[in-house]
């Protein structure tokens, strides 16, 4: 079974990460992603829904892969996120996350890019924690969190690190929920989805399309000249 499982009932698709780890994050994992992704275009589904192994959504990027690699190699595993993050932002149905566990960097701006979001309540965080290991978020991923995440939560959240539990991310507004067990977040993210379907998909992905078209092709623009490869990882 590879870590990233694609599977269809009822109109929804659903994408399951599960390494057995920490659904770390590398060239390998977005490709796998993006064929789950094709999947879900190909079979024409209505919704999506994507889920993390027990107690983890993602780590976000294999931080003990990154020092490893030359600037061409780092600077194409960025490419290959930015790509991947934002191919889920403006995918054209509905898009539920079902956060398992901890949404660390990478695996909350998977959660962030979105429409909805649920995480299960536990001893799990919520971080964008880039700034804190030296990395300055690039326009693409300030994009994506910033549709998420509240105006007045963006300092703390983006700028100064802070993680948040579950129930602060619920009562922030970045998640539509916190449910207390793991059978009660599959609930809410399949009934999510569920309402999701009965909106007209054809308006819905043009909609989306027309909301977030020009800032990611800005963002996308942008992305050659804020590659990290010249920026120190202090992980």
């Amino acid at each position: 079974m590879g870590r990233v499982q694609f599977g269809t009932s009822d109109g929804i698709g659903r994408i399951l990460l599960d390494d057995g780890k920490v659904n770390a994050m590398d060239r390998g994992f977005f490709a796998d992603l993006n064929q789950a992704l094709d999947r879900a275009e190909g079979e024409a589904v209505r919704a999506l829904v994507v889920r993390g192994r027990e107690g983890f959504f993602s780590a976000g990027l294999n931080v003990k892969l990154l020092p490893s690699l030359g600037p061409k190699e780092l600077d194409g595993l960025v490419e290959a996120f930015a790509r991947a993050i934002l191919r889920v932002f403006t995918f054209p149905c509905p898009t539920v996350a079902a956060c398992t566990g901890h949404a660390i960097a990478g695996g909350a701006l998977l959660a962030f890019a979105c429409d909805l979001r649920f995480i299960l309540d536990g001893p799990f965080k919520v971080q964008m924690n880039e700034v804190a290991a030296g990395l300055a978020l690039p326009t693409w991923a300030l994009l994506v969190a910033q549709t998420a995440i509240p105006p007045r939560r963006h300092a703390e959240l983006l700028l100064h690190a802070r993680a948040a539990s579950p129930g602060q991310a619920a009562q922030w507004g970045l998640f539509s929920g916190a449910p207390a067990t793991p059978q009660a977040l599959e609930e809410a993210a399949s009934g999510a989805a569920r309402e999701l379907l009965l909106l007209d998909p054809a308006a819905y992905a043009e909609t989306k399309r027309r909301m977030r078209v020009r800032a990611v092709e800005r963002a996308l623009a942008l992305l050659p000249s804020e590659l990290p490869a010249r920026l120190p990882f202090r992980g």
